[in-house]
């Protein structure tokens, strides 16, 4: 997160009830991921804590991940439902490590949602802007093509199209949704739902560049108002798409 956006207080329409132009965050947020642009969510306070920029994975591109490496500066990763997640034969990755150093017991959650790491097979290194929009656009159209016909696609589809281990982290949503957990992944999924996207999002957590903390979110706010970016929280998503 670049230093040129400190908070504003006039400018940074924290409130989860009110957008800064007064508009419903959530309406303000549906609209835009209905259109391919990206949405600041903020999760809980009790939770992670953090602002992620979030994007419906089929709308990114190489500008897209430029701005979530720049003005994010978390990791970038896709996260797909359940559904595909099983028609993938995606595992859990504390499920498929066997190494002493696996502990999925994270303070904010019951576990993490982090799947394989992986590359489009017609990626080079996998890591460049390039690289990595087209690893995520091509997860979110086999994702897609997983909603519109369960059977058409499975692990040796997926095999076909992606080597593990790569750049881009899969993340695998709760079976329930939202009503099994809440974080970005989730919202971001409840998100594309809501608006007939693919089932795919794309989250990058939302640093601050002076203390290297996840950014505040009057920060975070403030960052989306100067940009014109819809800010909502993660509260006022779940009562509205739960």
């Amino acid at each position: 997160m670049r230093a040129d956006v400190d908070a504003d207080p006039d400018a940074a329409g924290a409130d989860a009830g009110e957008a800064a132009d007064g508009t419903d965050p959530v309406e303000r947020a549906l609209d835009a991921f209905r259109a391919g642009d990206p949405v600041c969510v903020h999760d809980f306070a009790d939770r992670e804590g953090e602002t992620d920029i979030v994007y419906p994975a089929g709308a990114v591109d190489e500008a897209a991940v430029a701005h979530m490496r720049n003005d994010a500066g978390g990791l970038i990763c896709v996260a797909v439902s359940d559904a595909v997640g099983d028609a993938f034969d995606l595992p859990f990755l504390a499920d498929a490590l066997d190494h002493p150093a696996v502990d999925d017991d994270p303070d904010y959650d019951d576990r993490s949602s982090f799947s394989l790491p992986v590359n489009h097979r017609e990626t080079f290194t996998g890591i460049t802007d390039a690289d990595r929009a087209k690893t995520i656009v091509e997860v979110a159209d086999a994702a897609a093509r997983v909603r519109d016909d369960p059977t058409a696609y499975g692990p040796e589809e997926f095999a076909a199209e992606f080597r593990a281990p790569g750049h881009v982290h899969v993340l695998r949503g709760d079976r329930d949704g939202l009503d099994g957990r809440t974080g970005h992944t989730e919202l971001g999924l409840a998100m594309a739902e809501a608006v007939g996207a693919a089932p795919a999002a794309v989250v990058c957590e939302m640093l601050d560049d002076e203390t290297g903390d996840a950014l505040a979110p009057a920060d975070a706010a403030a960052y989306a108002a100067r940009r014109d970016i819809p800010y909502v929280e993660g509260a006022a998503l779940v009562e509205a798409l739960k």
